[in-house]
């Protein structure tokens, strides 16, 4: 499902949005940094976690760490990665693709203010090889996002 989730999702409420689609492998930010000849910040990877019984998505910038104690403030409890399985069972999405677009379940969706810094980033399109670009307001209006401080 994934990528055509995602195409779906943007011809749907985006249109104007394309998903580039590479080659070689974007599945960590590293590699997505320099296939998209961009600083590994402007990647804006999305971690799946779990608070309490809720799984929830965080996009940070590439680069950003997250803080354990700025999570457990925001969220009122300690939070935890989920597994490999978790992810593709919820989101639709592999591993490296995984993105707040064309979700399998609803989640809520949180963007780190580590984002704001970019006029542009590079969120993962539901692949290991797609990606989009967005203005890191747009994507936290399109997902209905809400802006946290999380990171390091």
């Amino acid at each position: 499902m994934s990528l055509q989730s995602v195409r779906e999702f943007f011809a749907e409420h985006a249109p104007d949005i394309t998903i580039i689609e590479l080659e070689q492998s974007t599945a960590t930010v590293a590699q997505a940094a320099a296939a998209h000849q961009v600083e590994p910040g402007q990647i804006a990877k999305t971690l799946s976690l779990k608070i309490k019984d809720k799984a929830i998505l965080v996009v940070a910038k590439g680069d950003a760490r997250l803080d354990n104690k700025k999570l457990k403030e925001t969220f009122g409890a300690k939070a935890r990665m989920l597994s490999s399985d978790e992810v593709v069972i919820l989101t639709g999405h592999p591993v490296g693709g995984v993105c707040p677009f064309g979700l399998e379940n609803p989640l809520d969706v949180y963007c780190d203010v580590s984002l704001q810094q970019y006029e542009e980033v590079l969120p993962a399109a539901g692949g290991t090889h797609s990606a989009v670009r967005i203005s890191p307001q747009r994507m936290a209006s399109l997902t209905a996002a809400t802006w946290v401080d999380v990171c390091q």
